[in-house]
């Protein structure tokens, strides 16, 4: 059965009860992530925990059990896989805050800010490490090739960024590229793997797609509310994306269609020659005054769409719900 993006309209869209289908698989997932964060090594332990348990919400892995869960399966080696996507993603947030130069992530100061980059890049390679050897245990060569394929399309896209940061002629189909890769794959491939320890690969592609078009949709809620909330918000600061220089796709629309005076300006902010407080404040002026932002949550319930109509040939019940009300949850961050 398809359902339509806003059923949750009475009321505002939650994670809770994803959280609560998967309680139980998430304390199992959970033990695992705390017996395989452990070493000889206190550093490690101690900077991978600050990352771990500082508030996020653990959606990429609640995905992977979730997902099980549609399909039925009562195994437990999803939760080995649960666990891998976590300590992938982790180790990308390490390695992106050394990238970005960032200070605040959810909230609280960065690990490259307390303990330095080489310690915060040498811990995320340590769960990187940690992550394929769960891969290994949980007994599938395929569930290895997805996440494994996953995490090298994660580095690539973080590349393609890398490469495209302070370019203010980034075309948007380049910008949808990078985030199909460095956000959306990792949740294409958390929910795919379940189909495999499920044994239903028919399942796989529509999977992937929820997965997929829900993190494009994510992705872009996130860079429009870069110019929109602030960092009690967001858990970062406010305007990191503009300082940056990083052209998302607010920008990329509001540097279209503005008049030769905007585009100077943008030409200037992103190539880092205007990145003070109030050159911020007029970016927001800007990507406002163009609906730039309207047009970007648009495109993310667009993706959010897309990602409910891929479970319409499943079953209905908590966990489809769960699903969908997830996605609604995800676009709904803009408000």
């Amino acid at each position: 059965m398809s359902v339509t993006l806003h059923r949750f309209a009475g009321h505002a869209p939650s994670l809770d009860p994803m959280i609560g289908l998967v309680a139980r698989d998430m304390d199992s997932v959970n033990d695992v992530i705390v017996d395989r964060m452990r070493s000889e090594i206190p550093l490690i332990p101690e900077l991978a925990g600050h990352l771990i348990a500082g508030g996020g919400k653990r959606l990429r892995p609640m995905l992977t059990l979730a997902s099980a869960r549609l399909l039925g399966y009562g195994g437990d080696r999803h939760h080995l896989l649960a666990a891998a996507v976590e300590f992938i993603h982790t180790a990308t947030l390490l390695h992106d805050d050394v990238v970005d130069g960032s200070d605040l992530r959810r909230g609280r100061r960065t690990a490259n800010i307390i303990w330095g980059n080489p310690a915060s890049v040498l811990v995320g390679d340590f769960l990187f490490s940690r992550s394929f050897e769960l891969m290994v245990e949980s007994g599938s060569l395929r569930a290895l090739e997805i996440l494994s394929n996953a995490s090298a399309v994660i580095a690539e896209g973080e590349v393609n960024q890398l490469t495209a940061v302070r370019r203010v002629d980034l075309a948007e189909e380049r910008y949808l590229d990078i985030i199909g890769a460095k956000t959306a794959a990792l949740f294409a491939a958390a929910c795919r793997v379940a189909a495999v320890v499920a044994d239903r690969p028919a399942d796989e592609a529509a999977l992937d797609a929820y997965g997929r078009n829900l993190g494009v949709a994510f992705q872009l809620v996130d860079d429009a509310i870069d110019y929109t909330s602030d960092a009690g918000t967001m858990g970062k600061d406010a305007g990191d994306d503009f300082r940056e220089g990083k052209m998302t796709l607010p920008v990329i629309l509001a540097y279209a269609r503005g008049d030769e005076a905007d585009r100077t300006f943008w030409r200037d902010a992103v190539e880092g020659r205007r990145s003070g407080d109030a050159d911020f404040a007029h970016a927001v002026d800007l990507v406002r005054r163009t609906r730039a932002v309207e047009d970007t949550f648009a495109r993310a319930r667009h993706y959010g769409q897309q990602a409910i109509d891929a479970l319409a040939a499943f079953d209905d019940g908590a966990a489809k719900d769960a699903m969908v009300e997830a996605v609604e949850f995800a676009v709904a961050r803009a408000y």
